[in-house]
């Protein structure tokens, strides 16, 4: 009976440090979005985490570790939005509406903040190379999504089956990127939108060509 109530009550404290350790990265990760990595200390983490300082370092030894953590939460959550929309995508009217969504998210704010990827990416790759590799592996997973959308763009002829679909995907997250720093800059989506329809346009091109060629 003792070793259960002991095995009982290690588990609560379990679930509770994993509770606790996920509101420090939440939290860690809205600071971070919005004051920046380096404008965001261990101290304004652990005021609005509501814990000790001693709470923070049983679960994070240092601020690279934590950073690597938001990096973690914040691809995750990321790559699951992206994945959601794009997976539905099979025509252009279905990219533009997954292109208006975007563009209609970031101008709640007004561009502010940027990309939450590509923002931490400009702030930590050249400062940790653990990070760097996390948001590698994260823009590689939304490149590879971008892929499977033109792949399916391809089996239902929308684009030509030889257009090299590596190379479409990475100019998509090139506009969706320089589109949110533009926006970020101008604090206007409208470049944002401008960026995104280029890519979109050489596709339609792509289709045209292959059209007049046949």
């Amino acid at each position: 009976m003792e070793e259960r109530a002991r095995t009982a009550a290690a588990a609560r404290l379990t679930a509770r440090g994993a509770k606790t350790r996920s509101r420090i990265v939440a939290n860690a990760a809205e600071l971070m979005r919005v004051r920046g990595v380096g404008g965001t200390t261990l101290d304004d983490v652990v005021s609005a985490s509501k814990v000790s300082k001693s709470q923070l370092y049983r679960h994070f030894e240092d601020k690279p570790a934590l950073v690597r953590a938001v990096i973690e939460f914040v691809g995750e959550r990321t790559i699951t939005g992206e994945r959601e929309r794009l997976e539905k995508v099979r025509t252009f009217a279905g990219l533009r509406r997954w292109r208006d969504a975007l563009v209609e998210h970031n101008a709640l704010q007004e561009g502010r903040y940027g990309c939450p990827l590509g923002s931490l990416a400009n702030e930590v790759s050249d400062q940790d190379s653990i990070a760097r590799g996390k948001l590698l592996d994260l823009f590689t997973a939304w490149q590879e999504l971008f892929e499977d959308l033109l792949r399916r763009f391809q089996q239902e002829g929308v684009i030509p089956r030889d257009a090299d679909v590596a190379q479409l995907a990475t100019g998509f997250v090139a506009a969706v990127q320089g589109g949110y720093l533009l926006a970020q800059t101008c604090r206007d989506v409208t470049p944002m939108a401008s960026a995104i329809d280029m890519a979109i346009t050489h596709l339609r091109l792509l289709t045209r060509e292959d059209g007049e060629a046949q």
